[in-house]
């Protein structure tokens, strides 16, 4: 769920996983495990992800829609 939002707000921008990852201070590898699923963002990534996307860390964690 979390994977999904953080590519649909990523594409939404026209961003590539480069940007955003330059956008947030981690590699591309990290944004590309984070999308696939594979590993979720710490904390204090999740907190730069709703900052950079002007949406809520409740949204992205699924909490609220």
């Amino acid at each position: 769920m979390t994977a999904e939002k953080i590519k649909k707000l990523r594409e939404a921008r026209g961003w590539t996983q480069a940007e955003l990852a330059r956008r947030l201070g981690v590699t591309r590898n990290g944004v590309n495990s984070w999308e696939q699923g594979l590993s979720m963002p710490s904390p204090a990534c999740l907190v730069e992800l709703a900052k950079v996307f002007s949406v809520s860390t409740d949204y992205l964690l699924g909490v609220e829609s």
